[in-house]
């Protein structure tokens, strides 16, 4: 079987996971968008997956992500493609990832958001970017700083907070389901901080929750964007250096 065949194949059987958690929770497909995460797989498959039809990708280190981004850009000159950053974020690195992300969904502090508004307006005023940057809230479930996110108390803070930037644009949340709960009973949590949210800022519209073990869960519980990566591409290769 060719690469594209297994893509094709795995897209496929995705695609059925979703449209029956979708009936299950008398959701509409169409409702709930499909992230190819595509970290430490090369460009080539990511144009493969383009061939396909998908159009939205995620990273997770800006150092692979922007000469894959460039590389892709090359590979598919003519195709639509929207990028996310949606692995964790130094504020050093804020400069470089505004220039290839069309959206980071893993701001997770007031000095991650401020840094991003300030390399945003600098790649506007150089000419590198013309639009305001889309960003998602990453939100820590269970509190834990040593993964990273908000905590769900403080999230509605940071929403107002980025709100307040007029080079950001808030778009919604994002969360993974920590191991150690039932995936169920962490994304019912995480509606609840979200509808808080969603109540303040009428753009934040977003929900990222729900990867390749765990997606149907968050479809019960409302996510608007699933994030696959090993479902839709395989075991993940040697990390690149």
């Amino acid at each position: 079987m060719s690469r594209v065949e297994e893509l094709a194949a795995a897209l496929a059987g995705l695609r059925e996971r979703i449209a029956a958690a979708c009936a299950a929770a008398g959701r509409s497909p169409d409702e709930v968008s499909l992230l190819a995460v595509t970290k430490t797989f090369p460009a080539s498959d990511v144009a493969l997956l383009s061939d396909l039809g998908l159009t939205e990708f995620a990273e997770n280190r800006d150092q692979e992500a922007g000469p894959k981004a460039a590389e892709f850009a090359r590979l598919r000159p003519d195709a639509a493609a929207t990028w996310h950053m949606v692995g964790h974020l130094q504020r050093n690195k804020a400069r470089s990832v505004v220039r290839w992300a069309d959206s980071v969904d893993s701001v997770d502090s007031p000095r991650l958001a401020a840094a991003l508004a300030k390399a945003v307006a600098a790649a506007r005023a150089g000419g590198a970017r013309v639009d305001p940057l889309p960003v998602l809230l990453q939100a820590s479930v269970d509190g834990d700083p040593a993964r990273g996110g908000c905590p769900l108390p403080a999230l509605s803070e940071l929403a107002d907070f980025v709100a307040g930037s007029g080079e950001l644009v808030l778009r919604g949340v994002m969360a993974v389901a920590p191991r150690e709960m039932p995936p169920a009973s962490a994304f019912a949590a995480l509606l609840t901080a979200v509808t808080r949210v969603r109540d303040d800022h009428p753009t934040a519209v977003e929900l990222s929750a729900g990867m390749s073990g765990d997606l149907e869960d968050a479809i019960a519980h409302g996510s608007t964007c699933v994030r696959v990566g090993t479902a839709l591409l395989g075991g993940r290769p040697l990390a690149l250096p």
